[in-house]
């Protein structure tokens, strides 16, 4: 039952993996820093907001050309590329907060460079490992990878938040250039990942991706079930709403860490999970507990038990994207993995910050609760309407 760690005996993608435990502990402090900064230099949380939708656009446009990139060029070159840029930008972010610039627009600007370099950075990334462990093992890598990334949402906040007063954000900045570099050491070790095909010119590239993504159904509905629940069940948004006014004088950070923490308890005790071949049921079945509950969550009446349910929708939301990723990386072949992670990687940014808005407006025009328990009830609605109305997604097997 614990977590299964085949995937670290193979050396390439044990010494990412240790990387990676370093590496997203240093962008969580830039994540916290950034918006910090923002609002020191601003005194408004519009500013804040601006950020994410500054990042999102370059993110998502490099995510797809990323993506195309990877499947013609050495992936092991474009993942050093991309990772030694992000470790720029976050030099650059550290100068114009050591040199106390005061310009919001710079620190806007970076931020649109750094979610560029992320989003093609994590298209690679997620080429590169099909190439490194087998198929069959998938499912456990991903697993691995993500237990990292939710780790790293507990640690990092709590991290930044007791330093950033003492150190202040340029330190912040220099500790996630630092931490890039051992990621550097890790992908320059990695052997050559060249092209496996000839792909041709690159709108051909593009075209060809689309096309498979429409002729495999099984790839349509797991994107379309992945985006269900993160627009329609994402309550982030609405968590300082709560904290005020169901749970009033409640830590909010208590709410954002729960989330966290059941994504980081179904990674160590996923070992049974992960061995499962019907990977399109687990999906459902993800989206249907997440959704569930959060239906519960919007009905707590105290934090302990809210607190409690986002650990079981953490869990259930680990599990969802442990297996998108699975079916992605083994119903595609090699030579076009790179453009379909790069769509991957749009829509699993892109369903949590629309979902983010239609929250906001729900939550402000019919409060919190409705627009969190409303969420959760069409949430699964989707996931069982997608199971009943795609034979091929509910019959889908690991080969």
């Amino acid at each position: 039952m614990m977590i299964d760690v085949r995937p670290l005996r193979r050396a390439g993608f044990r010494r990412l993996w240790a990387s990676g435990t370093v590496t997203t502990l240093g962008a969580q402090l830039t994540a916290i820093a950034v918006p910090m900064q923002l609002y020191d230099l601003t005194g408004s949380s519009a500013y804040v907001g601006l950020a994410g939708f500054v990042g999102f656009a370059p993110m998502a446009l490099a995510a797809l050309w990323g993506g195309a990139l990877a499947d013609v060029r050495d992936r092991r070159r474009v993942l050093l590329a991309t990772t030694a840029g992000m470790a720029l930008t976050s030099l650059l972010l550290w100068a114009q907060a050591w040199a106390r610039l005061e310009s919001a627009g710079v620190l806007l600007a970076l931020v649109g460079v750094q979610q560029a370099l992320f989003g093609a950075n994590a298209a690679v990334s997620g080429a590169v490992v099909p190439r490194l462990v087998p198929r069959e093992l998938l499912p456990a890598a991903n697993t691995l990878q993500s237990l990292v990334s939710w780790s790293a949402g507990i640690a990092g906040p709590l991290l930044a938040g007791a330093l950033l007063p003492v150190v202040g954000a340029e330190s912040l900045y220099l500790a996630d250039a630092a931490t890039l570099g051992v990621t550097l050491w890790a992908v320059w070790r990695l052997p050559p990942l060249p092209p496996t095909a000839e792909q041709g010119a690159g709108t051909r590239r593009f075209v060809a991706g689309f096309r498979l993504l429409a002729a495999r159904q099984v790839l349509l509905v797991v994107y379309l079930a992945d985006f269900a629940a993160l627009f329609l069940g994402m309550p982030a948004a609405l968590f300082p709403q709560l904290a005020r006014e169901t749970y009033p004088g409640a830590n909010v950070g208590v709410l954002y860490a729960a989330i966290s923490a059941g994504g980081v308890l179904a990674a160590l005790f996923s070992g049974g999970l992960t061995r499962t071949s019907r990977h399109g049921v687990a999906v459902a079945v993800s989206v249907c507990v997440w959704g569930l509950a959060l239906t519960a969550f919007g009905l707590a009446d105290s934090l302990v038990v809210a607190a409690s349910w986002l650990v079981v929708a953490g869990a259930a939301l680990l599990t969802l994207g442990v297996f998108r990723k699975s079916v992605m990386q083994s119903a595609v072949p090699d030579g076009m993995r790179g453009r379909l992670q790069g769509v991957d990687t749009v829509i699993a940014a892109g369903g949590p910050r629309l979902g983010d808005l239609v929250h906001g407006v729900a939550g402000a025009s019919f409060g919190a609760t409705w627009a969190v328990t409303g969420g959760g009830v069409l949430t699964v609605t989707a996931g069982l309407a997608l199971l009943t109305l795609f034979p091929a997604f509910r019959q889908h097997r690991a080969a």
